[in-house]
């Protein structure tokens, strides 16, 4: 049996090795923009669900209402603040699929804005893996299951925005392997860390990542969906949610 430190980061890296999958279907197949878009929403609604039954359920168990409440807001305060200073650095669009994402050629130092543009979205998913192994040393499937479905929309999307603003084979997976390996190292500090802390603050904790992603969606993957699928994006939406929510009652 492998220690449970490693087994966080494998399961870290499974979540983030479906970015990876994500690039290549992205870069390499040719998909319409509605087709990108409805994935995307399916994504959305999967980490919606996943954010509200595993991981808000989650925190307000270990912590209470007050925890959960501070390190919800908290989470959605950062990651715009972040996102906001990457925004305005070329990073915005980091999720389209379409010509939105500019050029290194059209604002200088956009690829390093949207590589760690992409890397603010994922770590949080990554370190709420390793957060639920430690109740039980057994990871939370459904989180891990979430994470994967999502990531996958999430990577077909950037993937080919960057590839229709011009960047290089070479950028586009080595931004996505590197973020896929970090998911890993995330993971794996999620669970050796926090081990340490007390349930008040893995009870905040991931009520950050649920806050983080939250926005996410609302700032990045909803619109992409919204702006090509128009009006199924509500329904395929409910959709994504209604099979995470599934998984999370098996």
């Amino acid at each position: 049996m492998f220690p449970l430190w490693l087994q966080a980061a494998f399961w870290g890296l499974v979540g983030g090795s479906a970015l990876l999958l994500g690039c290549a279907i992205g870069y390499y197949v040719k998909i319409s923009q509605r087709v990108i878009a409805a994935i995307m929403a399916f994504g959305a609604g999967v980490l919606i669900s996943a954010l509200s039954f595993e991981l808000m359920d989650e925190a307000y168990r270990r912590g209470g209402f007050d925890s959960t409440a501070i390190g919800f807001v908290s989470g959605a305060v950062v990651y715009t603040v972040a996102n906001l200073f990457l925004a305005s650095k070329g990073a915005k669009h980091r999720k389209r699929s379409g010509q939105h994402q500019p050029s290194e050629a059209e604002q200088d130092g956009s690829g390093l804005a949207i590589a760690l543009g992409a890397l603010l979205d994922g770590i949080p998913e990554s370190i709420v893996i390793g957060i639920s192994m430690l109740e039980g040393g057994v990871v939370s499937w459904v989180t891990v299951a979430a994470v994967f479905l999502s990531n996958i929309p999430e990577g077909l999307s950037s993937a080919a925005g960057m590839k229709q603003a011009g960047r290089s084979t070479t950028y586009i997976f080595g931004i996505w392997g590197s973020i896929a390996l970090i998911s890993g190292i995330a993971a794996l500090l999620g669970y050796a860390l926090f081990s340490h802390f007390s349930v008040e603050v893995i009870a905040a904790t991931t009520a950050v990542a649920a806050g983080a992603i939250l926005a996410m969606l609302t700032d990045t993957m909803i619109p992409e969906a919204f702006a090509q699928a128009h009006d199924f994006a509500g329904l395929i939406t409910v959709l994504g949610f209604l099979a995470a929510f599934v998984l999370s009652k098996l």
